[in-house]
């Protein structure tokens, strides 16, 4: 039987592979409906391509999502919708009671009580399709949770990983958006380089699989082949391996709780080599700010998203330094973000706090420059 997939920013990477996987595999996969930001051209493309009846833009609001969740019967959405853009339609899709294959970090990082909420009351499953969440979620499941001592997740250290403090400051967008081993989108791709990501990361791991932050370790493998680890409480390791392709994990939440045949080439050990180093975190900060807004809680890992998301774009327009993302982010977080959120209203309050904050800073910074 045909599973139904929606793809919530269908033109976007992950959207984009989601659809790939669709097309090779018709007899498994049907696209029940599609969402994009702007470009209409491409949408209408894709939806006369797998006869999709059901295409909505971000311009048509929270209704339009609404009614296109309601309207496609999908069985899973694919949420590859960038940034914090993305966090309501996870809760739509939960809401209508669809499983939901997540790809964007911010419905976890901004909203997780809420939407664990949502999803518990709704009966609706929550797969991770980061690569490093879905290598968790598998070994999770096959060595059982209350078998579980740490989580160890793997950073490739971005394309600056062997950059001096003094070498860093001097590093261009054009520089920070050739990651070595990933194709992703601009912002994830700066995210990758400043170790913001694997921050984001971090927290999403505490609390996708419930784990104190001191019980969710990060190491730098440049080969990006190793997608997670986790350590049992014999001391034993466990590994996800394959090539770094985002096909793999999405396929696996596709499929989810099956394990099935993927029409993509299966991993050969022989000829790679893999090397694993501990993270700089003096050099690279956010990783470090991103613990510390784990082990807060409250509204701290809000202000971290918002304030990087203000900081990497300034950086991506020329408007402040490489180095300058992690000041940005450092002056936000020193402020009370102490207040707890139960409310989607609550997290955008604190998600706009944040914003204008950061862009205070970054005003600050600029003005330092000139």
């Amino acid at each position: 039987m045909k599973k139904r997939v929606l793809v919530l920013g269908c033109t976007g990477s992950i959207g984009s592979q989601t659809l790939d996987i669709c097309r090779k595999m018709p007899d498994d996969f049907e696209v029940a409906g599609i969402c994009a930001g702007k470009n209409r051209d491409e949408v209408y493309r894709l939806s006369k391509e797998f006869s999709c009846p059901y295409t909505v833009f971000s311009e048509d609001g929270t209704e339009g999502i609404k009614q296109l969740i309601k309207k496609s019967g999908a069985d899973i959405a694919v949420n590859g919708i960038a940034g914090a853009a993305g966090l309501l339609p996870s809760v739509l899709v939960l809401e209508n009671g669809t499983s939901l294959a997540l790809a964007n970090k911010e419905t976890v990082v901004m909203a997780w009580d809420i939407v664990k909420e949502t999803a518990r009351k709704n009966k609706a499953d929550i797969i991770p399709v980061d690569s490093e969440h879905s290598a968790v979620f598998s070994l999770v499941s096959q060595c059982g949770k209350q078998n579980i001592d740490s989580i160890v997740i793997t950073a490739s250290g971005g394309p600056f990983r062997n950059f001096s403090k003094e070498e860093l400051s001097s590093v261009t967008p054009q520089m920070a958006l050739k990651h070595p081993t990933w194709n992703m989108g601009a912002k994830i791709t700066i995210d990758s380089a400043t170790l913001a990501n694997k921050g984001l990361e971090v927290i999403e791991a505490v609390r996708l699989f419930d784990t104190p932050p001191s019980r969710v370790k990060v190491v730098v493998h440049p080969q990006s082949l190793v997608h997670s680890l986790v350590r049992t409480k014999d001391g034993m390791l466990y590994a996800q391996i394959s090539d770094p392709d985002m096909r793999h994990p999405i396929f696996s939440a596709l499929t989810w709780p099956l394990v099935k045949e993927s029409y993509l080439e299966p991993f050969d050990l022989a000829g790679h080599e893999m090397t694993f180093f501990p993270p700089r975190f003096d050099d690279f900060p956010l990783l470090s700010y991103a613990y510390t807004c784990a082990e807060k809680a409250a509204s701290y890992t809000i202000a971290f998203n918002a304030a990087n998301e203000i900081a990497v774009a300034a950086f991506l327009n020329g408007e402040c330094l490489f180095t300058d993302i992690p000041r940005i982010v450092k002056t936000v977080i020193d402020a009370d973000w102490t207040k707890s959120v139960s409310s989607i209203d609550d997290v955008l309050e604190a998600d706009s706090l944040a914003r204008k904050a950061a862009a205070t800073a970054l005003k600050n910074i600029k003005g330092e420059q000139s």
